[in-house]
């Protein structure tokens, strides 16, 4: 086994893991493929990558962090939605021997991909991601709504009329290259996080500066993908994510909240699924956390798991002091309802007074 950092890849090892990653059963997330880990890298230099090998080829690799007390963590942890390694079909290291090769006391993930025989096992939660299977096309998409969620959709295309006629047109562009609507997108979603007391993501530099490289990257399965919808020449609603070719993982979406009572970031989700389906993407990854918008949109869940592998030791019992506190208390949170839209109001509260 080798450790590298994601740039000491040769397009070989690259290549490799594509091939690894197509052969498996999961859907291709973009966010498994190496060019995410690539532009982690650039921005996170504790960023590393370990590869497995059956004889001389390439048979694995896990894209990892390394925090300065030696605890590990998924490449891009707090904002990557799908996690784990990227291994041979049979193959299944030991994770205390892969950890100790890595030179890390434990392996933290919160986003793993289901079927990850490796880490499954040591996983605290399971959690659900929210899905939009557009497989068979938009319209019978748009006919499950009508069945699951009849007046979220007829609500939703008046207003979206509503709006047309208002700014003397809307248009969507699924795939826009204009960075000042970037710009716009990141503005209104640091209002978004401030304005709902949670911690402004695009203040954290790493963040900011990964989106900016992955809004460059342009690979078969890993495209940064700005989506954004117009009303006239305005831009009103925007998303960025990523997607492969059949996967588009929906990351950061936001709207203008002067034209909030259009719903346009519905309206985006439904042209942005429109246009996935059109070029040939069947399945839209909604990530996990509940929320209204989810539940009108979705057409189905995938599991996804919480929790870390560790080694006996200090390291070990570092993790735990670190992490676990903090994971416990969400997942007691998020198990209670009523506790859990308290604290929501609260956050709302205290950033009010914040901006007061």
């Amino acid at each position: 086994m080798r450790v590298l950092r994601p740039q000491e890849l040769g397009e070989g090892e690259r290549e490799r893991w594509r091939e690894l990653r197509a052969a498996a059963e999961a859907p291709r997330s973009p966010f498994m493929e190496p060019e995410f880990t690539l532009a982690v890298g650039r921005v996170r230099p504790r960023a590393r990558v370990a590869v497995l090998y059956e004889g001389a080829r390439p048979a694995g690799f896990l894209p990892y962090e390394r925090g300065v007390a030696g605890q590990g963590r998924a490449i891009g942890l707090g904002v990557s939605d799908c996690q784990g390694a990227v291994l041979a079909p049979g193959l299944v290291p030991d994770a205390g021997a892969l950890l100790r090769a890595c030179k890390v006391s434990s392996f933290a993930f919160d986003n793993l991909e289901a079927g990850q025989d490796l880490f499954v096992p040591y996983a605290a939660e399971e959690h659900a991601t929210y899905v939009i299977d557009v497989e068979k096309g938009y319209e019978t998409y748009e006919s499950v709504l009508r069945t699951q969620s009849p007046k979220f959709l007829k609500t939703t295309l008046a207003k979206e009329r509503r709006l047309d006629r208002r700014a003397g047109g809307v248009r969507f562009v699924f795939d826009e290259r204009d960075p000042a609507a970037l710009r716009a997108l990141v503005a209104w979603k640091s209002a978004q996080y401030r304005r709902t007391g949670r911690r402004d993501r695009f203040a954290r530099e790493w963040i900011a500066r990964l989106v900016g490289r992955l809004a460059e990257t342009r690979a078969p399965q890993c495209t940064g993908t700005l989506s954004v919808l117009y009303a006239g020449d305005r831009p009103v609603a925007a998303h960025f994510g990523l997607r492969s070719a059949t996967v588009l993982a929906c990351w950061f979406p936001a709207y203008d909240p002067e034209f909030a009572k259009y719903s346009p970031g519905l309206v985006l989700h439904l042209r942005m699924a429109e246009a996935a389906a059109a070029e040939g993407i069947g399945l839209l990854d909604l990530g996990r956390g509940r929320a209204e918008y989810k539940d009108a949109l979705k057409t189905g869940e995938r599991a996804v798991h919480e929790g870390a592998v560790t080694r006996p030791g200090a390291g070990a019992a570092l993790h735990r002091l670190s992490r676990e506190p903090a994971r416990r208390a969400h997942a007691f949170v998020r198990a209670r309802p009523r506790l859990a839209s308290l604290a929501t109001r609260t956050l709302k509260g205290a950033a009010r007074l914040r901006r007061s």
